[in-house]
């Protein structure tokens, strides 16, 4: 941190984006009183306007107008503030000033990101200065990757409270999911599509469950977890197909594991499937489901059904309607063994739509954690759980979200 007194303790980049009003409504209704808040974006008549809609206590934040390919705008912007939190996406093309601002200036930082690529280049960029300047730099902090990066964790702590070992095999079941589709998600695999289609060096990265370690394939075994496009459970006979955010979800998972030390052991493998039923109608839910997310990976990497998915698929900003964010919700169930032969099952789950409401709850608190909360370890470009642990999920269970570990 630079030394005096910075003019903001919190800062939300994007604010006048769908996410980042929602975000900005929960800082409204839930930062305790007194904090120097502020709103930044591109546009000074869209921020005035939100903060007009917001009111109360948000009617006495600064307003901030910036836009990130402004160099200089950024590095003061990220001199201002204790914290900033950003919503501007794709990171992949429009993230990396940002960070490496905030990693310059002792910032914490976190964002909304699920681009294996763009949390590589932060690595590569930005990990050894956020290091010196004690930045926190905590990518993945909405659905991407929370649930998954949390439950993990909570689990390998219990495991070891318990005397019960590390884990062994550990699998991400979503047992519910209810929401709308998000323009800025289908934009940042749109972007990140492209550069693995012009990149073949970017493209096997991105399919590497080691693609976010230091030093890659330290532990090859922890990175295993790969998954049949169609699969059935011999246990409970459930069909499961892979989880469409899987790949990267298992990604900072194996990093976390990596920036704590390998606390989950040797035999750690990890892997996200979606639970779609038994019999003949599971088999078909997964095969759809496997086959949608390919279909639609494909489509994007090709010129001319590209063209066409961009005309049927929600565009950048845009959000779902009321009735459907009102009916989000979300469950994922993370079961794990042991090396000592005990089983666990933790439950990750809210009453909120997860790609919007329940994200904005999430990166809210991310960014309400690096600033309030007392918080050990060193800087450096880092994971939810190794940056924000046990003090994030006792935030989130503060906003009626679910995280709870039993052993089986």
């Amino acid at each position: 941190m630079t030394p005096g007194v910075r003019p903001h303790q919190l800062v939300l980049l994007g604010a006048t984006g769908f996410v980042g009003r929602l975000v900005a409504a929960h800082l409204a209704r839930y930062a305790p009183p007194g904090l120097r808040i502020a709103l930044a974006g591109r546009s000074a008549d869209r921020l005035e306007a939100l903060r007009d809609e917001l009111g109360g206590r948000a009617a006495a934040w600064p307003l901030l107008t910036v836009d990130v390919d402004d160099g200089p705008g950024v590095t003061d912007l990220a001199r201002s503030t204790r914290v900033l939190l950003s919503t501007v996406g794709p990171y992949l093309h429009r993230g990396l000033p940002v960070v490496e601002a905030c990693a310059g200036a002792g910032t914490d930082y976190a964002d909304l990101t699920g681009e294996t690529l763009f949390v590589r280049r932060s690595i590569d960029a930005a990990h050894a200065a956020a290091r010196a300047s004690g930045a926190r730099i905590v990518h993945a902090c909405g659905f991407d990757s929370v649930p998954s990066d949390l439950g993990v964790g909570l689990t390998a702590a219990r495991a070891a409270a318990d005397g019960a070992g590390t884990l062994t095999a550990t699998v991400l079941h979503v047992r519910s999911m209810r929401g709308g589709f998000s323009g800025g998600t289908v934009d940042s695999l749109r972007q990140q599509v492209l550069e693995t289609v012009a990149d073949p060096g970017a493209r096997a990265l991105v399919g590497r469950g080691d693609a976010l370690l230091d030093q890659p394939r330290r532990r090859p075994r922890a990175v295993q977890g790969r998954h049949r496009p169609v699969s059935r459970d011999a246990g409970t006979g459930q069909w499961q197909a892979p989880f469409v955010m899987g790949s990267f979800n298992r990604q900072v998972v194996v990093r976390s594991d990596s920036l704590a030390g390998f606390p989950y052991g040797p035999e750690f493998r990890y892997r996200e499937v979606v639970d779609t039923g038994r019999g003949l109608r599971g088999v078909a839910g997964a095969a759809a489901l496997s086959g949608g997310a390919a279909a639609l990976v494909g489509g994007l990497a090709l010129r001319p059904t590209r063209a066409l998915l961009d005309r049927l698929l929600p565009a950048p900003g845009a959000g779902p309607r009321k009735s459907t964010l009102a009916g989000g919700r979300f469950r994922v169930e993370i079961e794990a063994g042991t090396t000592s032969g005990a089983r666990y099952r933790t439950v990750v789950a809210a009453p909120l739509d997860p790609g919007y409401q329940g994200t904005a709850v999430m990166l809210g608190e991310s960014g309400l954690s690096l600033l309030l909360d007392e918080l050990s370890g060193p800087g450096g470009v880092l994971t939810p759980w190794v940056a924000l642990g046990p003090a994030l999920a006792a935030r989130l269970r503060h906003h009626d979200f679910v995280l709870e570990t039993t052993r089986l």
